[in-house]
């Protein structure tokens, strides 16, 4: 008996001795890896021309490069070359094609050319797309069905190549913004800018349908779109390394765009080989597998659960900035100066959508980012540590990196403009009446409250379009206080009283929530993008609460995203919550959400709003002609005193942003506009694996109060044998005969 308690305990005790809390593999806190979260699902998209979403921008960022970048450090934010040797700058052409000065008028503007010069010998990473033979035949483009052998990743095939980048694959990429094989989100913004874009969407259709026409339209497989075969007007190269892009008339935005994934360059050859019969069955598209000249490729694709990136071994290792803003040396993110990146060797990401299990494994270590593209997940920690002295402590022990940061994003709640109740209205007596349903509504939404309610959430109440940190912005000056909502009393703003909105419902024509002529009481539906979840529950209640101070009765009809697009796209929403990321850093691109022609549901724009007035149409024509300066401020200053009148929004807050961050990542400065951050990311494994080793110390006292159930057990089963040795086949104990007896 004794010796099968040893051989028990000795076993419990070896196994115990391999056992940790890690979710990750053993040895992977040694390792030059970085560990995050994905908050909601795995990326919509991974191709350039299609990706528009914030979960796609942990990859897309890190595997393609646009000509230019944003300066990692420095803010305001300035833009660098990243593939181009530099920022360049427009030549203006008048309508005869003759050279203008740099500051020639807008009007006089026909064309802007812009001319960019490539940096030589930039690679591709390894890709069989590119992989040839001794002749210099591809080895991989002319696959059959039933070619792929099971193969279901590019790293998969034996075979990989590389090549330089050049400027036709810029010329290629924005080639494909043509198509209507794939989502094209920006091919009207684009379309309205690259002179001949529009009707090269048009000739695209017809040679589609033309390779198409007599293909089962449900097939997953279809043949190579070649862009190469048909040139654009708007965008060339003239030499390996030249790109040049003609932009109609004067577009001082244009700069920023060539910053973003859309305008990524894509090489012929990865068209070619992902449209080969069989690809897209298996997932083996741009859409999963990109092909870029980033530090990163993507190596592991599991939907909705795990997605690997490792360091492209064909990057050129593009050096860390010696320069930034002031109080950034003395933060420690000038340490690098000079030093080739990326530092870390491998990206992983693991979908973890449940709060709670994610902020603890971020807690303990096992996340050096909690979510990699997020800047609002620290501020739940800072809002945690306001409330106890013991989570203070223990987080400022810890040394998580919560820095606060000015974002350039926006949350409100809209009203779809094209609605007969809340929207514009088809008589001017319907549409004085709706304005002042908007405006009450508008006073009555209190976003100060909001953010004291959810201070993860919130942030500081906004009184127009515009964050602070853009250039024409008033916010946070008596000069930007929205009229309609406050008043300024003793200088400081004042939202409006509850009696001020009911006078407004009054004059709309619904005294006490109810219509003056047929006395039914006023219902408008709430369309909220997500499901009712408990915690999205909360805000919901809310926001019901705010419409039923001035008697409004909300409806909720909450959904999953695809439905309220669906909506959204037939016009069919009325009031509904809405956020906005800046695309880039200039007016242009929040006041653009309020442009007539830019509405959701005639045009497919960004405007869920659908808000149309002449006049601000026409000031934001001119707006887009004008580099920043006091003609411009003007002109916004006009707009947004038109949109605070006319309510399309009850303007809501600019939110707090805060990244969580663990102590050993350093050069971390979290930013809503970079996204490619992580090639400037650098760890100190030592000190992640001695903080880990600190924070998860193995509880010893169950395994103890295992060990003496285990003995108590024993001794009681010891005890039971013993006894019935010493019993009859009756159950009868046995007297033992005295001696002599």
């Amino acid at each position: 008996m004794r010796r099968w308690c040893a051989l028990v305990l000795a076993c419990l005790l070896l196994a115990l001795a391999g056992c940790d809390n890690s979710p990750w593999q053993a040895g992977a806190a040694a390792e030059n890896t970085l560990y995050s979260a994905v908050k909601e699902s795995s990326p919509r998209h991974l191709d350039p021309v299609a990706s528009y979403w914030g979960q796609d921008t942990p990859y897309t960022y890190q595997v393609y490069e646009p000509v230019y970048g944003y300066h990692y450090l420095k803010r305001p934010y300035e833009l660098v070359g990243k593939t181009a040797q530099a920022v360049s700058a427009p030549r203006y052409l008048d309508k005869n094609g003759r050279e203008l000065p740099a500051d020639a008028p807008g009007e006089q503007i026909a064309e802007s050319v812009y001319e960019v010069r490539l940096k030589p010998g930039i690679l591709f990473q390894p890709h069989p797309c590119f992989a040839r033979d001794a002749q210099g035949h591809y080895l991989y483009h002319a696959m059959k069905p039933g070619d792929l052998n099971g193969r279901a990743t590019p790293l998969q095939f034996e075979q990989q190549g590389t090549r330089e980048l050049v400027a036709e694959d810029y010329v290629y990429a924005f080639k494909r913004h043509a198509t209507t094989r794939i989502t094209t989100p920006v091919f009207g913004v684009f379309a309205e800018h690259i002179v001949g874009l529009k009707e090269y969407r048009d000739l695209v259709i017809k040679e589609d349908a033309k390779l198409r026409a007599h293909l089962d339209p449900a097939s997953l497989d279809r043949p190579f779109l070649d862009f190469r075969r048909w040139p654009l007007a708007g965008v060339t190269a003239p030499e390996k390394h030249l790109l040049r892009i003609r932009i109609k008339g004067k577009y001082p935005q244009w700069n920023y765009w060539m910053a973003m994934t859309f305008a990524a360059p894509v090489p012929w050859e990865a068209d070619a080989f992902y449209a080969q019969p069989g690809m897209a069955t298996m997932g083996l598209t741009l859409d999963t597998w990109p092909v870029g000249t980033g530090p990163y490729m993507m190596v592991e694709f599991i939907k909705d659960r795990r997605h690997v990136l490792k360091r492209n071994p064909n990057y050129r290792g593009e050096p860390y900035p010696c320069e930034g803003e002031p109080g950034d040396k003395e933060a420690g993110l000038l340490e690098d100066c000079g030093k080739k990146t990326p530092f870390i060797d491998t990206l992983v990401s693991t979908v973890e959508r449940e709060t709670l299990p994610r902020q603890a494994k971020f807690r303990q270590g096992f996340y050096d980012i909690e979510v990699f593209e997020r800047t609002d997940t620290g501020v739940e920690y800072l809002v945690d540590m306001q409330g106890s002295d013991v989570i203070r402590q223990e987080y400022e022990a810890k040394g998580f990196r919560l820095d606060r940061l000015h974002g350039i994003d926006s949350f409100q709640i809209a009203f779809n403009m094209l609605d007969p109740t809340v929207g514009h209205g088809d008589t001017p007596e319907r549409q004085r009446r709706n304005r002042k349903l908007r405006q009450a509504i508008s006073i009555a939404i209190d976003w100060d409250e909001f953010s004291r309610i959810f201070p993860d959430r919130g942030g500081v109440p906004a009184m127009g379009p515009l964050p602070k940190a853009l250039f024409g912005s008033r916010e946070e000056t008596l000069a930007g206080v929205n009229p309609v909502t406050h008043r300024i009393v003793d200088g400081k703003p004042v939202r409006r009283s509850i009696a001020e909105a009911r006078r407004l419902m009054v004059e709309a024509g619904y005294p006490d929530g109810r219509d003056a002529k047929t006395g039914r009481p006023l219902v408008l539906n709430y369309d909220f993008y997500l499901l009712p979840t408990p915690s999205n529950k909360v805000e919901i209640d809310w926001v019901v609460r705010q419409f039923a101070k001035i008697d409004i009765q909300l409806e909720v009809r909450a959904t999953d995203n695809n439905q309220f697009q669906d909506k959204v796209r037939k016009g069919a929403h009325q009031v509904f919550w809405q956020g906005w990321i800046a695309d880039y850093p200039d007016a242009e691109n929040f006041l653009s959400l309020l442009y007539g022609p830019n509405g959701k549901t005639r045009a497919d724009g960004e405007g869920y709003a659908n808000y149309a007035n002449p006049a601000y149409d026409r000031l934001f024509a001119q707006l887009k002609l004008l580099d920043d300066g006091p003609a411009k401020q003007a002109l916004i200053d006009q707009m947004v005193k038109i949109a605070q009148e006319d309510a399309p929004w009850s303007f809501g807050y600019f939110p707090d942003a805060s990244a969580a961050v663990q102590h050993w990542v350093h050069n971390a400065k979290p930013s809503l506009m970079i996204h490619d951050h992580g090639r400037y990311l650098r760890l100190d494994v030592a000190e992640r694996q001695q903080r880990l080793a600190l924070w998860n110390k193995p509880v010893w006292w169950p395994l103890a109060a295992c060990l003496v159930l285990i003995a108590g057990l024993a001794a009681l089963l010891r005890r039971s044998l013993k006894r019935r040795e010493r019993m009859n086949a009756r159950g009868h104990l046995i007297t033992p005969v005295p001696d002599g007896a």
